[in-house]
């Protein structure tokens, strides 16, 4: 997809409040059922519960991959939606931290941009199920922003 397409289809899902068609251009996203959710200036990505995502039947509790995936998914799309970058980031680097179980409920990420220069971004990533200052993963990214 060019650059002046995608940025048109991220002026339309910002202008309509749906973001279904930027999340279909992740394969993946789309798998996990990544749903984006506008609160004023800030974007909170939430992944709703679903049997197939769970790692630990006994507690139950989600895959840690599935948790990774969530939050590095949801940093390309926070990307994508404010930065103003005319193509799909690329992920460069993702260091997690799991900080408690992620049980069986639905699970929330918000995203802050530390950094973003003409070739890299720095992204921090909160994931949080039942309050935002009772984290169960944290997480920094590093994006390739610049043309491929």
């Amino acid at each position: 997809m060019s650059g002046l397409n995608l940025n048109q289809l991220v002026r339309e899902a910002h202008a309509q409040n749906n973001y279904d068609p930027l999340i279909s251009l992740m394969p993946y996203a789309k798998l996990l059922g990544i749903e984006c959710l506008r609160m004023g200036d800030d974007m909170v990505f939430r992944l709703p519960a679903n049997q197939d995502c769970i790692g630990n039947p006994t507690l139950p509790a989600l895959h840690g991959g599935v948790i990774a995936g969530f939050m590095e998914h949801s940093a390309m799309l926070h990307l994508l939606m404010f930065m103003g970058i005319p193509h799909l980031p690329k992920i460069i680097d993702f260091s997690i931290d799991y900080l408690r179980a992620g049980l069986y409920r639905d699970t929330f990420v918000q995203c802050q941009v530390w950094r973003q220069g003409r070739r890299v971004a720095n992204v921090a990533i909160t994931a949080w199920q039942t309050k935002q200052a009772e984290p169960i993963a944290t997480a920094r990214a590093h994006f390739k922003v610049d043309e491929p």
